[in-house]
C-alpha cells in the first residue's frame, strides 16, 4: 500500500491523530493547515486522496472542493462538525465522495478510506466489461483510458460523470430510476439524497451541449437515441 492522502485539517490534534492511524494502515500522509496552502500544493500534483474541514481559516472545505474536482477526480471525504443534510448534500454537489461528522472515530475513517479506495479501483464500468470503446451519436467513451470525446473534442469529465455517462449509453432509451443510478454510481452505502443524480445531469448537460439526456418526470433520466443508419 503506498496511496498518498492529504489532510486538511486546522486542528492539529485532529491532523495528528489522523495521520497516526493512517500511517499505521500504511498509507503516506501530508498534513496542511488552510485551504489556500492545501491549493497551491495542488498545483505541483494530486494525491491519491484528500481529506477536507469545512470550516478552515480563509477558503472553506467547501470552495477547496470545488476547485479540486475541476482539476481532478480523486476520492474526496469531507469531515465536519455540521452535521445537517444539507451540508452533507451540498459538499456531494460540489464533488465529494463522502462525509464524516465530527467528532468521529478514526477507525471509522479508515474504513471508509479503504472501502472508498477499493470502490473506485473495482467498480464496474458496464455491463458489458468486454466492451472497451462506446460509440453513440457524436460521443465516444474508451473505458480503458477513462477519455470521453464529443464530437471529436476531449471532455473532461469527473469519476462518477464517466461511470453515469457509461450507464446511460450502454443502455439508450432505457429510463433509469434515481434510485438506481444512485446505486450504480455512488454504491449502496451511500449516504445522501437523490438530488446528487440531478446535480450530477446538470453538469453532463452543460458539458455535452445537446446530448440528449431526458428528464422521466417523477422517475428519473432516460438517454434518447435513434439509430440513423
Amino acid at each position: 500500500m503506498n496511496q498518498m492522502i492529504y489532510i486538511v485539517e486546522d486542528d492539529r490534534n485532529i491532523r495528528d491523530i489522523v495521520k497516526a492511524y493512517l500511517v499505521k494502515e500504511g498509507y503516506h500522509v501530508h498534513l496542511l493547515q488552510d485551504a489556500e496552502e492545501a491549493w497551491e500544493k495542488a498545483q505541483d500534483g494530486q494525491p491519491d486522496m484528500w481529506i477536507l474541514d469545512i470550516m478552515l481559516p480563509g477558503m472553506d472545505g467547501y470552495e477547496l472542493c470545488k476547485k479540486i474536482r475541476q482539476v481532478s477526480e480523486v476520492p474526496i471525504i469531507i469531515i465536519s462538525a455540521k452535521d445537517e443534510e444539507v451540508d452533507k448534500i451540498l459538499g456531494l454537489e460540489l464533488g465529494s465522495d463522502d462525509y464524516l461528522t465530527k467528532p468521529f472515530s478514526p477507525r471509522e475513517l479508515v474504513a471508509r478510506i479503504k472501502r472508498l479506495f477499493k470502490r473506485t479501483e473495482t467498480r464496474p464500468l458496464s455491463d458489458n466489461p468486454d466492451e472497451q470503446t462506446l460509440r453513440l451519436g457524436g460521443l465516444e467513451i474508451d473505458k480503458a483510458g477513462r477519455l470521453v470525446h464529443w464530437h471529436g473534442d476531449e471532455v473532461d469529465v469527473t469519476s462518477k460523470e464517466f461511470d453515469m455517462l457509461v450507464i446511460l449509453t450502454q443502455h439508450p432509451n432505457r429510463a433509469f430510476s434515481r434510485e438506481e443510478l444512485l446505486l450504480r454510481v455512488w454504491g449502496d452505502d451511500y449516504f445522501g439524497s437523490d438530488r446528487a443524480v440531478d446535480d450530477l445531469i446538470k453538469r453532463l448537460r452543460k458539458k455535452l451541449e445537446h446530448f440528449p439526456i431526458e428528464t422521466v418526470w417523477g422517475y428519473g433520466y432516460r438517454l434518447e437515441y435513434e439509430d440513423e443508419r
